[in-house]
Order: C-alpha cells, then structure tokens, then sequence
C-alpha cells in the first residue's frame, strides 16, 4: 500500500509524529536517513514541520515545549495517532475505559482535531478526527511506516481498552504465538505483544520499512543514532530496533510478503 488515498477507518493508525529538543537537528537526521523532506513550519503552526516521502505527507516533527513552570519538557519519542471520526466523543469513550487525557481535544487550523490519551497501562498515543488532513499519504514504502505495535504490561487490559474507546480489536495472530494483530475496518492495522522487560513502560513502537535493515543501521550509526537491537531475523521479516540522535525510540523492518488483504 504506497500510497494512501482513502480515508483511515476509525482506530486505525492514520499519523505519526516526533517531539524533540532540536527540531532541525532531527529534520537533517532522517533526511539523511530516508530521504524526507521537510521545514520547520510557520509561527501559526507553532513551526510545526509535515515531512515528506516521494512528494506524500508521512510525518511531523516538532520541537518540544513544556507544559508549564517548572515542567521539564517531554522526552525525544514518537507518537502514533488512532483515527476516529469525532475527537469529543472519543475523550469520552476513553476516560470511560480506564484512560486518561493528556491534553484534550483541540482544532488544528482546518486540517482536524487532535488530542492526546494514555491507556491504561500507561501507553502514551494521539487520536485525530480528519477534516482537510487525512493523515499519513505513503506507507510501505522504505523509508515510511510499515507497522504500529503497542508493547503493553497487560494485553488483556488493553484489548479492552482500545476496542471499548477507539474500535480497535486484538485478535491472536497465527503463526506468531503470544502476539495479537489489532484490527479497523476490516483489516490489521498493527500488532501487540507483551513487555518482555519488567522495567519498560507500556509504549507505542513506530516500525519503518527498510529495503536492508543491516545497512540502514550503520548509516543510522553514523549519523549519531544508537542500535538498541542489532538486526535480527524473525517471522515478520528482518528488524531491528534504535534510537535516533535525540533518544527517539523506532524499529526498522523489511517484511516478507503478507496476504495483502491483512497487510498492514
């Protein structure tokens, strides 16, 4: 799937975006990395930057604020954001089911309205009610997502949470014991799995495609990123895990072929 055209179903990852420190530190590292292109945006938009690949939207970096006296800002990390077809209501459907709202429902400009959760566990995500903005516009395609996974403390808490909030249903994958596929619209849209280190918090994990994950891993070294997790074979493909230069936690993946009627 290259190329997004349609809107995301309710639940379904539809954006994704990074806060850190340096704003254009991070814009010359992934270009560097995968070829994106992008700016640090207008004073309207608090300078946000919408980064491209082959001419589509597929992410936005931003520069970290804190939220008031005091606060330190936030640390370097990604943020998956859930479609949803009335931000209000989906506040609502969330503190019902146990989450909590980080910061509530606000208009960006015409493009839509976003706010920000935590679920139960703790897992920090955004959700987003299109208007001119659908979201993501490649996925797939090296150097774009090509997967979402939640690494949760509790699946079975939530699998609750996410169906009874946001209309995303975990269902056990075959062939990859211990892990769901998360389910909108009709299709899989990501993944989830447990925490194997006790001492790791409940996360949301962007995965981007990668024609050579081992190259990609010395490019991303000599930039200024850390592996995490050198390359390694599994049954999705080959992946491996690494922070960017600012701590900036994401896997790297080339996927074997799926059935293109559950590929994410």
């Amino acid at each position: 799937m290259p190329e997004v055209t349609e809107p995301y179903a309710p639940g379904a990852p539809c954006w994704i975006d990074l806060v850190v420190p340096d704003q254009q530190a991070a814009l010359d590292f992934y270009r560097e990395l995968f070829g994106w292109q992008g700016e640090i945006g207008p004073p309207e938009t608090g300078g946000y930057s919408v980064c491209t690949l082959n001419g589509r939207p597929v992410a936005g970096i931003m520069t970290a604020t804190p939220s008031g006296p005091g606060v330190p800002d936030p640390p370097p990390a990604w943020t998956v954001y859930l479609a949803t077809d009335d931000a209000d209501a989906a506040e609502k459907a969330i503190t019902g089911a146990g989450g909590s709202i980080l910061m509530p429902a606000m208009d960006v400009m015409d493009l839509g309205r976003m706010a920000v959760a935590a679920d139960p566990t703790g897992a920090v995500f955004g959700f987003w009610q299109a208007r001119a903005f659908h979201g993501a516009g490649i996925a797939g395609e090296p150097g774009s997502v090509v997967w979402h996974e939640l690494d949760t403390t509790d699946t079975a808490a939530a699998a609750a949470f996410y169906a009874a909030a946001l209309s995303l249903e975990a269902a056990p994958m075959e062939g990859a014991e211990g892990y769901c596929s998360l389910n909108a619209g009709g299709r899989v849209v990501g993944g989830m799995g447990d925490l194997d280190r006790p001492d790791t918090p409940s996360h949301w994990l962007v995965y981007f495609a990668t024609d050579d994950p081992d190259a990609t891993v010395e490019k991303l070294a000599r930039l200024g990123g850390e592996v995490v997790e050198a390359p390694f074979d599994m049954v999705a493909g080959r992946m491996a895990v690494v922070r960017d230069p600012q701590g900036a936690k994401f896997a790297l993946l080339d996927p074997v072929p799926m059935n293109p009627e559950t590929s994410p």
